[in-house]
């Protein structure tokens, strides 16, 4: 799963507001959480921390084996990793409803990977492997994604409002991207072998996808809340 992951961010953008002593992060914070465990994993194979390989056929949809990822992919890692966002973006912000909210978001990766991995997640980094595999079921799989986005974008939208005139098309250039980038990672030829310009691109991916949320969130305001 790819943008199913940014689900949770819509939701805590339409939900999360400034308030007279705080500055509320906006929708691309939210967007860096959903992916935060990513950044890192893909930033630890360009160091040798953590490992994949490319193993055609080892499910359906997806030819990535993600056999050592024990510090951003386990159930404890990940909690870690949120635990120390939420800090963050606290005390960036001094938002505790937002602060939460990212926290809660970074933990959502591992739930939602949990949904379409093969075994290959884990509760602490060791022992057993777990991951229901919907990725060897495509027919669940792909509606699944489209209506866990479609679904939180929509909320996002009857929470939210224009405020400039560029709003709507924003919206709908983020929309696009994140539907351009997941047909991309559905039917484009698998690569042969994994290496570090994958890795720089997935990096580069998620970075661009985040400046264009947070461009989006900055033309939206809460529905008689005031502004993001």
């Amino acid at each position: 799963m790819f943008i199913g992951h940014f689900a949770p961010a819509f939701i805590a953008a339409a939900h999360v507001r400034n308030t007279s002593k705080t500055n509320a992060p906006g929708l691309g914070t939210f967007f860096v959480a959903a992916q935060l465990v990513d950044f890192g994993f893909f930033a630890f194979t360009l160091l040798g921390i953590e490992k994949m390989r490319i193993t055609p056929g080892i499910s359906a949809m997806n030819s990535m084996d993600l056999y050592h990822m024990p510090y951003t992919h386990s159930l404890l890692g990940t909690l870690l990793w949120g635990a120390v966002f939420a800090v963050l973006v606290y005390l960036a912000t001094r938002h505790k409803t937002a602060s939460i909210w990212a926290g809660l978001i970074v933990l959502s990766h591992w739930f939602i990977d949990l949904l379409v991995h093969i075994p290959d997640l884990t509760l602490a980094g060791g022992g057993d492997k777990i991951g229901l595999g919907l990725w060897d079921c495509p027919r669940i799989a792909i509606p699944l994604e489209l209506a866990l986005i479609g679904g939180a974008i929509f909320y996002y939208i009857k929470l939210t409002g224009q405020k400039r005139g560029t709003g709507r098309w924003r919206l709908r250039l983020l929309i696009t991207a994140l539907l351009a980038v997941q047909l991309f990672n559905w039917f484009a030829e698998p690569p042969v072998q994994f290496g570090a310009d994958m890795a720089v691109t997935a990096l580069a991916a998620f970075a661009v996808l985040a400046l264009l949320a947070a461009w989006t969130g900055k033309s939206r305001v809460h529905r008689n809340r005031g502004i993001m």
